[in-house]
């Protein structure tokens, strides 16, 4: 009995030790939720992160009247509308991430399932939609919100009608559009010399009369300057100066699609620049999620089939790819896949079962999964803390400043639906803060001091950053990295982009407070100019951005 006395005095002390209390406190830890708005009187199908912390979100038009007013004096009117012909009342809004409040904007004509990105200016270019709207550009510019900007509209902005099409920032400040429903071909905004719409097979070879399954295609800028293009459960490398498809990658193995209505999601993996080169650096893709072959019609006769719980990982610059193949903790089809600032990949949103589509999605997702890219093969995928609220077809989300991921959206109906319907229609805003936010790691958090404004910065030069660390620094295990704030809608975040600046000196200026130097990104290929979060990570927990313009 004594040995036994002594042994728990001996483990009552060892777990009372600080060491012992980060790792439980870390083992419990797996994100929070924060409800931010009730309703914004829309449910968030889109959404785009400005350059002035301003985010610009909206669903269709088509709906019927939404939960929040336009301004006196303000209504749309379309002869050919089927539900009201007069609706004054908002389907978009601009949202103010530093004060959480929000105001109504006004589109003239049907953005549903339209695609878009900001400019290298910062100004957002959205393109197409339903009906009257597949053929328009919107442009808003960001500005302060009190005098009032709001769309301006292009009646024949896009040669051909864009609806479920994927746009993508070249590193020419142009916007390439490519695909839209039933539509094989690409085209350019701004138009300058190239008026027409090009002619893309590849679409075609990838198309399902009876399915499609490559609608919103997963589009990504490679390092050379070609276009990753995968669409359906294929992929090709597509030069589209030369109009010609350079690369043709493997299958992704199964088979099964990827793309709308199988509606899984893709990212490109961080970008890692190296200190005092211009070597080419490698490029990785992640595919993650979807539905079987088949899911689609099986649930419009009520069989909702388990979604895909199955990744797949290419190196897309190698001589000679292949995927590599994952599983995740649970199937995912509708799911967002968002780059977190220390380069992990927040996986969130969806249902475990069905498909995109009305009222085809069953059992929610509610518990998003982190994946560690640079963790070992088995050891990648962390399950987190749920949400409440189901985010099923039409929801979105996206990486704000501070670190947290705004999520929106869900409206699995064709109108607005708040009752008698499985998934009510869903108004609200809600924020997931992942754990590099918890207080236990404000010692670890850095803060960046200097620039303390949005700052101009050109490629391959070198770069001062100060910031402040209050406890002991790692030097070993900082790191800069930069963000592309991307448009998000039906499971893929357009242009999204995450690099790691290579670093060239990190100097210690006083107690706490560090200047590091980092280069650049030295080519349009690999950061299209434009505006970019930047931010300085310490041990994977980042610091709050600050907004760089990279010209």
């Amino acid at each position: 009995m004594p040995h036994t006395n002594l042994f728990l005095s001996f483990l009552l002390l060892f777990v009372t030790q600080p060491y012992c209390q980060i790792l439980t406190l870390a083992a419990d830890v797996r994100g929070q939720w924060k409800l931010l708005q009730k309703s914004i009187g829309i449910s968030a199908m889109h959404m785009q992160l400005l350059n002035n912390d301003h985010v610009i979100m909206f669903d269709r038009t088509d709906f019927g009247y939404s939960n929040l007013s336009l301004p006196k004096g303000k209504c749309r009117y379309d002869p050919g509308e089927e539900v009201h012909k007069i609706d004054c009342t908002a389907h978009s809004i601009e949202y103010d991430v530093l004060t959480n409040k929000f105001r109504p904007l006004m589109v003239q004509t049907d953005v549903w399932c339209s695609a878009g990105a900001a400019m290298p200016n910062g100004t957002l270019i959205q393109t197409g939609g339903y009906r009257d709207g597949a053929f328009r550009v919107r442009i808003f510019t960001p500005c302060n919100s009190t005098i009032g900007c709001d769309w301006v509209e292009v009646p024949n902005g896009l040669k051909m009608s864009r609806w479920y099409a994927t746009n993508h920032i070249l590193p020419d400040g142009r916007q390439i559009i490519i695909g839209g429903r039933r539509h094989f071909n690409y085209e350019f905004y701004p138009k300058n010399n190239a008026p027409e719409a090009y002619s893309f097979p590849f679409l075609l070879q990838t198309y399902d009369p009876y399915i499609e399954n490559n609608l919103y295609p997963f589009v990504f800028l490679n390092v050379d300057g070609n276009l990753f293009i995968f669409a359906n459960n294929r992929a090709i490398l597509f030069d589209y100066k030369q109009k010609k498809v350079v690369k043709t990658y493997p299958t992704i193995p199964g088979g099964e699609p990827r793309n709308y209505p199988s509606t899984g999601s893709a990212v490109l993996l961080p970008l890692m620049l190296q200190a005092g080169t211009n070597n080419i650096v490698a490029a990785e893709v992640l595919v993650c999620g979807g539905a079987p072959k088949g899911s689609f019609m099986q649930a419009k006769t009520g069989n909702h089939v388990k979604a895909l719980d199955t990744c797949g990982r290419i190196v897309i610059t190698d001589e000679n790819p292949q995927w590599s193949m994952e599983t995740m903790p649970q199937g995912r089809v509708m799911n967002d896949m968002i780059l977190l600032p220390n380069g992990n990949v927040l996986i969130i949103n969806g249902a475990k079962a069905g498909t995109a589509g009305w009222e085809y999605g069953r059992n929610p997702a509610s518990k998003p999964i982190l994946y560690q890219p640079n963790n070992p093969r088995g050891s990648r995928f962390e399950l987190q803390n749920p949400s409440t609220i189901p985010r099923m077809y039409h929801s979105t989300a996206i990486l704000v400043r501070d670190g947290r991921v705004l999520v929106g959206g869900s409206n699995p109906h064709r109108f607005y639906n708040f009752t008698g319907v499985l998934f009510p229609t869903e108004l609200s805003l809600e924020a997931f803060h992942p754990s590099y936010l918890e207080a236990q790691f404000d010692n670890l958090r850095p803060k960046i001091i200097w620039p303390d404004a949005t700052s101009n910065i050109g490629y391959g030069q070198k770069l001062w950053l100060r910031f402040r660390v209050i406890g002991t620094l790692a030097e070993d295990k900082v790191s800069v990295t930069m963000v592309a704030p991307p448009f998000n809608t039906h499971s893929f975040s357009m242009n999204q982009r995450l690099l790691l600046l290579g670093i060239e000196k990190v100097t210690n200026v006083d107690t706490w407070t560090y200047d590091i130097q980092v280069k650049t990104p030295f080519s349009g290929n690999l950061a299209p100019s434009g505006y970019y979060m930047l931010f300085v990570v310490h041990q994977e927990i980042p610091s709050e951005g600050i907004w760089v313009k990279l010209m």
